[in-house]
């Protein structure tokens, strides 16, 4: 199929796990992709790796220039911006007596940070092309409800989900669509390192906490990266032409709206 023919795709955070899962979907749909990510290196061995349609961009969403210079190179690459994917996360956990600023500074510095202002630059782009566009933020099943040891990163995937919400009124003015994505719990690098904080805390042996929060979805196992896709080529489609400043759970049956 090729519903996203034609159309460009920034995806950051892209060299590996979930981005580059989005990027290989939307390549096989028609898309061109920007592997945005803070390692060259690894963006432009996956864009290799990917195909000609992939090309590596760097992108440190924490750096203003950063990002400014990434949308200027797609634009020069690509002639413009249709898809935006802020899909570049931090992840942390500790007791709330136990938090540091330090935790808290570089997960909200990534996690909404990077989100608003990256949407900002591309908003920005997109606008002045006067084609519209599509921007998909990754939010997550934290972002629904509190987490005792997560305080932090629920906070910023709650955030995520209400930028999406108020991005989405401003900009659907402008012909953009702002919609979320809130994934439930991914197998992965990601959960590997989850599960090795979660040991820490809670005293467990490694690779318990996966397994018990893996048999806890009701579907039946923990999500892989191939799970989102189709939420993620939907949403940058025509077919999605009428959603605005939605957060849709694709995790299993984990959480009900």
């Amino acid at each position: 199929m090729t519903r996203l023919a034609g159309k460009t795709a920034l995806i950051t955070g892209a060299a590996r796990g979930i981005g580059r899962a989005f990027a290989e979907a939307y390549i096989r749909e028609g898309a061109g992709v920007a592997i945005g990510d803070i390692n060259l290196e690894a963006a432009e061995q996956c864009a290799a790796e990917i195909g000609a349609a992939a090309f590596a961009v760097p992108l440190d969403v924490t750096d203003q220039q950063s990002i400014d210079s990434a949308v200027r190179a797609v634009e020069g690459k690509a002639g413009g911006i249709d898809i935006l994917i802020n899909n570049a996360a931090l992840f942390d956990l500790a007791p709330i007596v136990d938090i540091t600023r330090d935790s808290y500074d570089r997960l909200f510095a990534v996690n909404v940070s990077g989100t608003i202002f990256t949407t900002q630059a591309v908003a920005r782009s997109m606008i002045a092309r006067g084609k519209g566009g599509r921007i998909i933020n990754m939010a997550s099943q934290a972002g629904r409800r509190g987490e005792a040891l997560v305080a932090i990163y629920c906070a910023t995937k709650a955030a995520v989900v209400s930028f999406t919400q108020s991005a989405g009124l401003d900009l659907i003015r402008h012909g953009i669509n702002v919609n979320a994505i809130a994934p439930g719990v991914v197998d992965g690098e990601h959960w590997d390192h989850v599960d090795s904080l979660f040991a820490q805390y809670e005293n467990r042996p490694l690779g318990e906490k996966k397994r018990l929060v893996g048999e806890a979805v009701p579907y039946g196992r923990m999500g892989r990266a191939e799970d989102l896709t189709g939420m993620a080529v939907f949403l940058a489609s025509a077919e999605a032409e009428y959603i605005v400043a939605q957060t849709y759970n694709v995790d299993g049956g984990n959480w009900m709206n």
